[in-house]
This record gives structure tokens, sequence and C-alpha cells, in this order.
């Protein structure tokens, strides 16, 4: 009986053109390949799930395709498979978290100058480059600023601020960016259709949401959803599985807190607490339609009706405010429901009062319209 392989791993780029959300990234190297102008050491920089390890396999594929460098390569020659597979000779995958000492640095600077066994170019793969020690940084200077014409390097990390300016220098730079959501449901309709599931698009919607710019962690979501419900999934599913809450769920809550209706926050806190929902993931859905709202006050020059009720750029700021400040206390806190209530009472409060500045342009633009002096020159 042949072993399950999950969904991000059967739908890994096997091409340039099956990456999703990184063009700008893709027609770079694909340019360089066939403009003959490829560096000695690349950097991929991005959110973990953006496809840094999936490129780079690629590019590694395209460097060593049969008869020189190709931007489409055979996906059935030996070569080919052996890459994609993780398992050739020539293409060394290295996790830095787990060979991160200068010794194994220096092995790996010994090994560079012996020619590849049947690839054009030594490829080293190196994920999680941030985890190497400054030992091991420092070993691995001299050869990435010279390294043999047969060898080139591919570092992929999360946190490129961990690393050493020296070697952030030698590489030529790329940024992966989240992947927008309309993207990401595209892509996991695509799938779905392929597997025989049938995915509502408020689940894919749901999904797209909870990856956070995720390819990976999207199609890990799927996964995890086609084992629980079958080949028929739905939106409550997604929300009953995650603890997450609807969208219309959120828009109620800022609604009610933009109405000051403290007994009617306070029921549908309660409401959210009963049905075991994640209330950490509800106070990052509630800022991010705060944001919206905030975004369209603005375009509106200073207020927006988008909460139900007419609200300022001023008292949006100020509730986004208060709801950014008690993030850590219901992540961290003790009492996740207590924090939770007391954040969105906060913010409820902080929307209705007014800044002092605020209130004395008001008073002096009464004062002119009087005939009266400025409060300021009184």
């Amino acid at each position: 009986m042949s072993s399950y392989q999950v969904i991000a791993r059967r739908w890994r780029p096997k091409q340039f053109d099956d990456v999703v959300g990184q063009e700008h990234i893709v027609q770079t190297l694909k340019n360089a390949i066939l403009r003959n102008r490829i560096a000695h050491a690349y950097l991929f920089v991005g959110p973990r799930g953006t496809g840094k390890t999936s490129t780079a396999r690629l590019f590694a594929k395209a460097l060593n395709a049969e008869g020189g460098p190709n931007v489409a390569p055979d996906n059935e020659s030996s070569i080919a498979k052996s890459i994609m597979g993780g398992n050739c000779m020539d293409v060394i995958e290295i996790d830095g978290a787990s060979n991160n000492s200068v010794d194994q640095v220096r092995d790996l600077r010994d090994d560079c100058q012996y020619a590849p066994a049947q690839c054009t170019f030594k490829i080293y793969i190196i994920d999680e480059v941030h985890m190497l020690s400054t030992a091991a940084f420092n070993a691995l200077l001299k050869t990435l600023e010279e390294p043999p014409a047969h060898v080139k390097f591919i570092f992929a990390t999360t946190e490129a601020h961990k690393l050493l300016p020296t070697i952030v220098s030698r590489c030529q730079r790329f940024e992966f960016r989240p992947i927008p959501d309309n993207l990401i449901i595209d892509r996991l309709s695509t799938i779905a259709q392929a597997e025989g599931i049938q995915v509502d698009q408020e689940a894919l919607v749901a999904i797209a949401h909870l990856a956070n710019g995720g390819m990976r962690d999207a199609q890990s979501i799927l996964d995890q959803m086609i084992s629980f419900c079958g080949e028929s999934i739905a939106e409550n599913d997604v929300l009953d599985v995650y603890g997450l809450v609807s969208q219309e769920c959120v828009k109620n809550l800022a609604k009610t807190m933009a109405s000051a209706d403290y007994k009617a926050l306070i029921e549908q806190i309660d409401a959210i607490v009963a049905e075991g929902r994640d209330l950490y993931r509800v106070l990052m859905d509630l800022q991010h339609f705060i944001r919206e709202a905030l975004l369209d006050a603005i375009r509106k020059n200073g207020q927006t009706a988008l909460l139900g009720h007419s609200l300022t750029t001023e008292s949006l700021m100020r509730m986004q405010e208060v709801l950014h400040e008690g993030e850590a206390s219901v992540q961290k806190g003790l009492s996740e429901k207590v924090n939770f209530e007391v954040t969105l009472l906060k913010a409820l409060e902080a929307s209705r009062v007014r800044a002092i500045d605020t209130v004395i342009q008001k008073l002096t633009a009464v004062a002119r319209q009087l005939g009266e002096p400025s409060l300021k020159n009184a």
C-alpha cells in the first residue's frame, strides 16, 4: 500500500509558470537564465509558505536542465525528477537550523571544490539560513564571495534581519510577498476540482483568510478539511474546526461597538465564547474590519458609515489603537474572555472620546461664526 502524499507536496510547482503570486521573482530568474546573467548566490526572503524553497528547486532544475540552462526544462528527465524529489547528489538541500555549526560549514566549503557528478552546477539550497551561527557565517564568507564556477548558493529565510550584512551584500536578494487571498482561492478551487471535492466559495474565502498569505498553509488547511468533511466542505465546517467566526459576526460586533450598546456587546461576546471560538483570532479579524472602515473614512474626507453609524477617522484610530494594545493580554493573559471583554469595552469608550485639540478647533470655529474672540487668544 503506497503512502498518502499531502496536497501541499502533490501540488508543488513543477515549472516556473506554476508559481503563484511571485511573478516579479519568476520573471527575473527567467531573464537571468535567458541572458546568461546567473549570479553565484541568491537570497530568498519572505513569510512561510510563499514559495521560497519551491522556487529554489525550480531554479536549480532550470540551471541543470539537460543541454544547458532552460527556463522550461523537461519534467520527465531523470535529473529533473531527482531534483524535485530532493535526492539529486548535485543539488544539496541543507536545513540551517540543524546544520548550523562552523565544522559543518567547513565541510560544505571543502565539498564545493569537487565538480558536480551529473549536473552542470552544484547547487546548495540552505533553508532557514538565519539559524547559522556567526562563526559558521564567517567560515562561509570567502567561498560565498568567490565560489568555484560550478557552484551556486540559494539561501532561504523568514528572518532576513538576523543575517550578517556581509552575507546579504554578497547575494542577489528576492522578496517573496504574502500571496493575495484571491490567488489562493483560485488555486484551491483548481485543486478541489481536480480532487473531486465540493467546496463552497465562502469556505474557500475562510481558508484563504486563515492562511494569511501562505499558499502551503492554505493547502494544508484544505487537506485537513477534506479529512474532516469528506467530499463536501461548507463555510461552517471551516469555522468550527478552526474556532473562527463568520465575517458577518465580526461586522455585527464592530457595529455594536460603533453604536455604544454595552449590553448587546456583552451578549455577543458571551455567544462567541459559548461556541468555543478563538478570541485572539476574533480580535485580529475585528481589527482588519475596523481598518477597512478607517480607510473608507479617509477616502470620504474623514467620516464613514460602514459600521452603521457615522464615525470619524479620529474615533476609528482610537478604537484600533486600543484593540491593538489588547492583543498581548488576550493571547497570553490568564483569563482570555475577561481580557477580550475589557479590550472591546475600552475600544468602545476610546471611540467616543474626543481629543482636546479637536474640541478647541470646533469651539473656535463656532466662536468665529458668532463674532467672539478665539479660545486660543482668550
